[in-house]
């Protein structure tokens, strides 16, 4: 998941989803200065990730955003950062005078 948030343009897809909802690929990807080939290989990413589900509608293509692994990886980020406090606090407790 990581990997797939550390690109830009994919996380400017994920903020229009999370702005606007579900849409189209067409739309989701227009502006964004790619072909169609980047813009299905960065939806792949995102989809691997288990961030964006595809649902084909007819002929169009239709982008959800889902964000139970942004979830998982919050828990595991407020984990580690409640960890590196208490190793702070620690370390500024051994210094006072």
């Amino acid at each position: 998941m990581f990997h797939a948030l550390a690109d830009p343009t994919r996380c400017e897809i994920l903020r229009r989803l999370v702005a606007e909802g579900p849409m189209p690929t067409g739309r989701l990807v227009e502006g964004l200065s790619m072909s169609r080939q980047g813009a299905s290989r960065h939806l792949s990413v995102l989809e691997s990730a288990g961030l964006v589900v595809s649902k084909r509608h007819g002929r169009q293509v239709v982008c959800h955003l889902d964000p139970k692994p942004l979830r998982g990886s919050q828990e595991w980020l407020a984990e580690i950062g409640r960890a590196w406090d208490e190793r702070l606090a620690r370390l500024a407790a051994s210094y006072e005078p």
